[in-house]
């Protein structure tokens, strides 16, 4: 399904899928099991890679040797774009949008920032509530008038041409449950900038399973999440030539947004906590935190039961962990 399209290797894959024996028993049930797409590899790896793959890939293919890209300040994306660029001899500019409120001087330049800086992309700072996309636009702008050839990537890498990446993860994972024995319920991840999710759904759909996928918003009302998540996946069924998804197809929590984008919540505290002493597992503060936070409330209130098999997708993000010191050190 996917062979006509321009791909490039960056990931390690398959990522693993593996059982969360001590967390389901601490929970008491349902049957944890991971996607462990933290294990991507690329700049310590993360769910932008497999996008990526794509969408470089397309970038290639029209001759671009810059690519520009916007995320949040401390954006797991940027990161892996910047990466992605430096793997491939590609100048990349990201966008940067100060989302969080945050002045701490490590949330400034520690963590992701780091790392783009140390793969050599450039950053452009701006407000919270500017226009990024007309912001990309303009900086692809004045390369073009510096004889550049740039490629923009849209903010998490999604869109259709990114969203395959997690079509093929859709595939990925129905094999591995085949080869455990096991028929996951629901599949539950983190749900930002759409393409993960819209992925997934069209991939399910054009295998005819019918997996639930819940999305915990880590940024939007349930609403505004839904819209963003149907526009991807129309655009992504359509390019792939499947039928349309149901409304119903489309589930989203906001329950776990907390105060915002990239603040933290006692809830992600808990959950982060509890799988780092009883799984050795690192999640990060933005995504994976709020999303375990939202399967912890799914399983608390009875809408999974202890007889449910539930795959938790790790979107990967602890790098960021770095730039919140000042939290987790704060008592």
């Amino acid at each position: 399904m996917l062979g006509g399209f321009p791909r490039v290797s960056l990931a390690h894959l398959p990522t693993p899928l593996e059982r969360l024996g001590s967390l389901s028993k601490h929970l008491g049930g349902p049957d944890i099991w991971i996607k462990r797409d933290d294990c991507t590899g690329l700049a310590t790896g993360g769910n932008k890679t497999r996008k990526l793959e794509f969408l470089m890939a397309d970038a290639l293919r029209r001759g671009a040797d810059t690519v520009v890209t916007i995320g949040a300040v401390q954006s797991n994306h940027v990161r892996q774009t910047a990466a992605a660029a430096a793997r491939l001899g590609l100048g990349c500019h990201a966008v940067l949008e100060t989302e969080v409120p945050c002045t701490e001087a490590t949330y400034l330049a520690s963590g992701n920032v780091l790392l783009d800086r140390l793969f050599g992309a450039t950053l452009g700072y701006h407000e919270h509530g500017a226009d990024m996309p007309a912001v990309a636009e303009a900086e692809a702008a004045r390369l073009v008038r510096e004889g550049r050839k740039p490629y923009l990537i849209p903010v998490g890498g999604s869109n259709a041409l990114g969203a395959l990446g997690y079509v093929d993860c859709a595939t990925e994972i129905a094999r591995q449950a085949d080869e455990a024995g096991i028929a996951p319920d629901c599949l539950v991840h983190a749900s930002g900038s759409a393409g993960t999710q819209a992925g997934l759904l069209a991939g399910f759909s054009a295998l005819g399973q019918n997996l639930p996928v819940t999305g915990i918003s880590v940024s939007s009302d349930e609403a505004t999440q839904r819209k963003k998540v149907r526009a991807v996946l129309d655009d992504t069924t359509e390019l792939l030539g499947l039928d349309e998804l149901p409304d119903s197809a489309v589930r989203v929590s906001d329950a776990h947004v907390g105060p915002g984008y990239g603040q933290p919540t006692a809830a992600m505290r808990e959950a982060m906590a509890l799988c780092a002493r009883l799984e050795g597992l690192l999640l990060d503060p933005v995504y994976s935190g709020k999303a375990m936070a939202g399967l912890f409330a799914m399983i608390r209130s009875g809408e999974l039961s202890a007889r449910d098999t539930v795959v938790f997708l790790h979107t990967g993000g602890s790098a960021g962990l770095f730039a919140y010191d000042w939290y987790f050190n704060a008592d």
